[in-house]
C-alpha cells in the first residue's frame, strides 16, 4: 500500500453510526464529485492538512478540475502545478489539455519544453495534444519537430499519435507528408483512411480522395459521410447520390451527418422528391433534429422551390436557433416574398433572439428581391442603431442591388463612394448591372471595365459590359470585349437545367440531344413554341434588333434550345394541367426564357418554379412572382 493509500486508509471505509447517518468518503472521493472552484478550494485546503500538498495523485486530481472542467480555473492550476517539486506525466499532460481547450496552443509547447527540461518523460497521451497545438495554432515547423519527438520517444507505432500527425498535416495541406505517415503505419484503422480522404477532399482533389476511399478495407458511416460530402462539396451532386445509393445498397444505417450531406445534395441539383424521402427516414427513424440538421431541411425546402414545406418544418421545430430563423428569412428572400421576410424576423425579436449580421444580409436581401426600399434604408441603419452591428460588404452589397434595381443609381454611388472599405466586386457588380437595366452608359462603362479588372476570369463581366454597348449602339467597343475575352482564353460558363420528375434527376444543356427521350422533348418543344406564339410571344432580340450577347447560353444555340426550354418541355410531358413541377438553373434566367415561361404556364395550365442563380421565379397563370423585378 502506497503512503498516500495508507495516510487515507481510515477514511476510506464507509461507517454507520445510527440509521440517520450519512456515509463518510474520503478527499480523494469527494474530488469525483466536485462541481465547483469553491468546492475545490476546501478540498485543496483538507489535502494540504493531511500533509498532501506535495502529492501527485491528490494535486493531480485537483488540477484536472481546474484545467478540464468547465467550471475550472487553468490559472489556480497553475498556481498548484507551481508548488509541486516533482509533478509527473500525467500532471504535465493534463495542463497542456488545459491549454489546448482554451485555443492557447503556443503554451502547450511551452509547457512541454519545461517538462523535457524537468526530465519527465512523455507518454503516448502526451504527443496528441501538441500535435493538435501545432495544428491549431498552424505551427508547422514545430509540427515537423514534434514529429521527430514522437518517433524518438518510442511512439512510431502509436495509431493513435499517427493519427494525428496525418491530422496535423492535411491541417497544413502538406498531403504529401500525410500520406508519408499513412504509407508507414503498421496498422491502419477507420480514423486513418478517413483522415486522408477528407484531406484530399479539402484540396478538391476528389478522385484521389474517391481513389482511398476505394482501397479501404473496412468502412463505417464517417468514411462514407467524408467521401459524399467531398463530392457535395465539389458541386458533383450525381456521384454523391451514386455513392450514397451505394451506401444504401450495402444496408448501412443513415446517420444525422450523412443526412445532412445528402440534403445538401438534393439542394444543389434542386432534388425535392429525394430531399422528402431523406427527411421522412429522418423523423421515421428518430435521428436526432439539431440546429444544422433542422438547418439544412429548412434549406433544402427552401431552394427545392417548396416554400410551404420549409415553413411547416420550421413552425414545427421546438427548438429554433440563429442559424433557423435565418434560413427561413433567407428562404422567403429569395423567393421574392418581402413582407414575410419581416414579419419573420419581428417575431423572432419578440422572441428574445438576438439578430447577427447573416439576418440583416437576408434581410436586406429580402428588401431588394421585393423591391422595399423603404424598408431596406430603414433596416440598414435599424441593424447599428439597436443591434449595434456596422456594415460589412455583404449589407452594402444589398444595398446597392435595392437602390440599383429601383433606379436610384446616384443614391447606390453615393453609397458606395461613403464605404469605409474598398468596394469589392459584388458591390460593384450589383451597380454595373442596375446601370445595364436602367441604361446608364457612362457610369455602366466605368464601372464595368473596374469589375473586369477584378475578376478578369468571369466571363459574366465581359458579357455584360458588351450588351452595355450593344444597347447604346457601340459595335465596335462590342467587338473589343469579345476579342478581349478570346485573347485572354475567358470562357462562358455553360448552362444546365434541372429537373426532377418520379425520383429521376434529369439534367439538359442548350441544344443537347442525350437525353433518352431527346425526340418527344424536341417535339413538345415545338408544339410549346407554336401555341404560345399563337398568343403573341416573340423572342427577345428577334425584332429587328441585333441579338445580345448571352451569358447564360450562346447564341451558338438559339433562344428556342436554351436550357430550361428542354426542360420546361420535359416536364410538361411528364405532368398534366394544374401540376407543379420545379426547375433549377446553374445561371440567371435570360429575358426571352423569362417571357416564354410566363406564357407557357398559362397556355399549358403548369405552375413552373424555377430557381437560377440570383433568385426563385414561379411562373402561373402568365405571371411571374418576380413581378418582373429581377
Amino acid at each position: 500500500m502506497s503512503s498516500l493509500q495508507t495516510l487515507l486508509a481510515p477514511s476510506l471505509s464507509i461507517s454507520f453510526s445510527s440509521s440517520n447517518s450519512k456515509p463518510r468518503y474520503s478527499p480523494l472521493e469527494s474530488l469525483e464529485t466536485c462541481s465547483s472552484m469553491a468546492q475545490l478550494k476546501q478540498n485543496h485546503a483538507h489535502l494540504t492538512k493531511l500533509g498532501l500538498s506535495s502529492d501527485n495523485d491528490a494535486m493531480g486530481r485537483l488540477i484536472k478540475f481546474c484545467a478540464l472542467s468547465n467550471d475550472g480555473d487553468l490559472g489556480y492550476a497553475l498556481h498548484l502545478f507551481d508548488t509541486l517539486p516533482h509533478p509527473d506525466a500525467f500532471i504535465y499532460n493534463t495542463l497542456i489539455r488545459g491549454y489546448l481547450l482554451r485555443r492557447q496552443a503556443a503554451d502547450c509547447i511551452v509547457l512541454y519544453l519545461r517538462m523535457l527540461q524537468d526530465s519527465v518523460l512523455p507518454n503516448k497521451f502526451t504527443f496528441p495534444c501538441l500535435v493538435r497545438a501545432c495544428s491549431v495554432d498552424g505551427a508547422v515547423e514545430k509540427g515537423a519537430q514534434i514529429h521527430a519527438h514522437v518517433f524518438k520517444f518510442g511512439f512510431a507505432n502509436d495509431g493513435f499519435c499517427l493519427n494525428n500527425l496525418i491530422h496535423m498535416y492535411v491541417d497544413f495541406k502538406a498531403l504529401e507528408n500525410a500520406r508519408k505517415v499513412f504509407n508507414k503505419m503498421p496498422r491502419r484503422d477507420v480514423v486513418s483512411w478517413t483522415t486522408l480522404i477528407s484531406g484530399y477532399a479539402q484540396l478538391g482533389l476528389v478522385d484521389a480522395a474517391f481513389e482511398v476511399f476505394e482501397r479501404m478495407p473496412e468502412r463505417n458511416s464517417v468514411s462514407w459521410n467524408a467521401m459524399i460530402a467531398a463530392y457535395v462539396q465539389s458541386n458533383r451532386f450525381h456521384e454523391a447520390f451514386a455513392l450514397f445509393n451505394r451506401m444504401r445498397a450495402e444496408n448501412l444505417a443513415l446517420d444525422k451527418f450523412v443526412a445532412a450531406s445528402m440534403l445538401s445534395a438534393c439542394t444543389g441539383l434542386g432534388a425535392l422528391e429525394q430531399g422528402e424521402w431523406i427527411h421522412k427516414y429522418i423523423r421515421n427513424k428518430g435521428i436526432e433534429l439539431d440546429a444544422k440538421l433542422a438547418t439544412t431541411i429548412i434549406d433544402m425546402y427552401c431552394k427545392c422551390g417548396c416554400l410551404e414545406k420549409a415553413y411547416e418544418t420550421f413552425k414545427g421545430l421546438t427548438y429554433k436557433s440563429i442559424s433557423s430563423w435565418n434560413c427561413m428569412i433567407g428562404g422567403f428572400a429569395m423567393h421574392g416574398k418581402g413582407e414575410a421576410a419581416i414579419s419573420i424576423f419581428k417575431d423572432m425579436e419578440k422572441q428574445g433572439i438576438v439578430p447577427d449580421n447573416i439576418t440583416f444580409v437576408n434581410i436586406l436581401s429580402a428588401c431588394s428581391h421585393s423591391g422595399l426600399v423603404e424598408e431596406g434604408r430603414y433596416y440598414f441603419q435599424y441593424m447599428t442603431r439597436v443591434h449595434g452591428i456596422e456594415p460589412m460588404m455583404e449589407h452594402y452589397g444589398c444595398m446597392v442591388d435595392l437602390l440599383g434595381r429601383a433606379g436610384l443609381l446616384d443614391e447606390a454611388k453615393k453609397l458606395i463612394d461613403q464605404m469605409p472599405m474598398t468596394p469589392d466586386v459584388g458591390v460593384l457588380g450589383a451597380l454595373f448591372g442596375a446601370c445595364r437595366i436602367h441604361g446608364n452608359f457612362e457610369l455602366g462603362e466605368q464601372v464595368g471595365k473596374r469589375v473586369i479588372e477584378l475578376e478578369p476570369n468571369n466571363s459574366g463581366r465581359y458579357v455584360l459590359l458588351a450588351n452595355l454597348y450593344v444597347k447604346a449602339g457601340r459595335y465596335e467597343d462590342m467587338a473589343n470585349v469579345r476579342r478581349m475575352m478570346n485573347e485572354r482564353g475567358v470562357k462562358k460558363v455553360p448552362g444546365f437545367s434541372v429537373i426532377e420528375l418520379e425520383g429521376e434527376v434529369n439534367e439538359f444543356i442548350a441544344g443537347g440531344r442525350d437525353h433518352p427521350e431527346s425526340k418527344e422533348i424536341y417535339a413538345k418543344l415545338d408544339e410549346m413554341l407554336d401555341r404560345i406564339r399563337a398568343i403573341g410571344y416573340v423572342p427577345c432580340g428577334a425584332e429587328g434588333v441585333v441579338e445580345e450577347l448571352d451569358e447564360e447560353e450562346e447564341k451558338e444555340n438559339p433562344l428556342n434550345y436554351h436550357s430550361e426550354k428542354l426542360a420546361i418541355a420535359f416536364g410538361l410531358l411528364k405532368t398534366k394541367a394544374g401540376d407543379t413541377f420545379r426547375i433549377t438553373k446553374n445561371l440567371r434566367v435570360c429575358r426571352d426564357c423569362h417571357h416564354a415561361s410566363k406564357l407557357i404556364s398559362k397556355v399549358f395550365d403548369r405552375e413552373i418554379v424555377v430557381r437560377d442563380r440570383n433568385r426563385f421565379h414561379h411562373f402561373k397563370d402568365g405571371e411571374c412572382s418576380c413581378k418582373d423585378y429581377w
